[in-house]
């Protein structure tokens, strides 16, 4: 592609969703639709080696309500940072409007990186009834084409999304810690590089106090545990999230447990084959 390296062109190919990320409602358009639309570009520009292909020229929109077809202008209210490379996005709705997402569905943030277009799919972090909000947690990467424009953000700017795509389909309740009659058990196991890059730790604290969730980390880069508060050490594991250490943590569930995964792909495969081999099949799990 002229003006662009193969490295580049390589990140600009759209990512195709896995099946867990079609709801099966058939949403018009499906995120198969939009990937496959994305995807014809890109092909287009790579094959002319025309980058203007690849500048946005998909519909924008100034309505407030949020739109799978068009991209849709929501301001940024506030900007916290979390960690060094983590922060928490805050975007402006219209009154005591909402997102109204269902559970898992994700929506596309289009950004412009040196006049070329870049699209990433994200999961509102925000509570359901959130009003006259959403949150967006974020993390940067250094060599992250989208990561350079969401570093520009401040308080103010205009962002675009579209959505909402996808979906969990969880059934039994809707709100685990806040309805006393839902009897489903959480464990959540979060991968991260060293103690201080745990985001959001007093809502993790907060959670791992109900009766029915526990929450274990595991730290890639923290050496041992010795300088971690006591009440982090006896859940925590220093090193990668391995065969082994999954296979002690499914065998500790109460019953066969339904696995969600979030991750990068390479961290999807891993889990996926770690998982298989602790006994847990690929209709048992769903993957964000």
């Amino acid at each position: 592609m002229s003006g662009l390296d193969e490295e580049e062109g390589c990140a600009l190919r759209p990512r195709e969703p896995s099946p867990s990320q079609c709801c099966g409602g058939g949403c018009e358009p499906c995120v198969y639709d939009v990937y496959e639309e994305e995807l014809a570009r890109w092909e287009r520009a790579k094959a002319t080696r025309d980058n203007s292909a690849l500048v946005g020229r998909r519909g924008e929109s100034r309505n407030p309500e949020l739109s799978p077809g068009a991209f849709t202008a929501f301001s940024v209210s506030s900007v916290r940072r979390l960690t060094e490379d983590a922060c928490l996005y805050r975007f402006q709705l219209p009154g005591s409007g909402g997102l109204r997402l269902g559970l898992g569905q994700h929506i596309v943030l289009r950004g412009v990186v040196n006049g070329l277009e870049v699209q990433r799919a994200y999961t509102p972090i925000s509570p359901g009834n959130a009003e006259g909000y959403f949150e967006v947690l974020i993390k940067c990467y250094e060599a992250g084409l989208m990561s350079q424009y969401i570093k520009t953000w401040k308080e103010g700017d205009t962002v675009f999304w579209r959505g909402p795509f996808g979906g969990f389909p969880y059934r039994p309740n809707k709100s685990i810690t806040e309805d006393e009659e839902d009897e489903t058990f959480v464990t959540l196991v979060g991968c991260f590089c060293t103690f201080e890059k745990i985001y959001l730790k007093p809502l993790l604290r907060d959670l791992a106090r109900y009766w029915n969730i526990r929450i274990f980390y595991v730290l890639s880069q923290e050496a041992s545990l010795e300088n971690l508060p006591w009440s982090y050490q006896e859940n925590t594991y220093t090193g990668r999230l391995n065969e082994d250490l999954i296979k002690m943590i499914i065998n500790s569930c109460r019953r066969k447990p339904f696995v969600l995964i979030c991750g990068s792909s390479a961290f999807t495969e891993d889990m996926n084959r770690y998982l298989k081999a602790a006994g847990i099949e690929e209709d048992s799990c769903f993957v964000f």
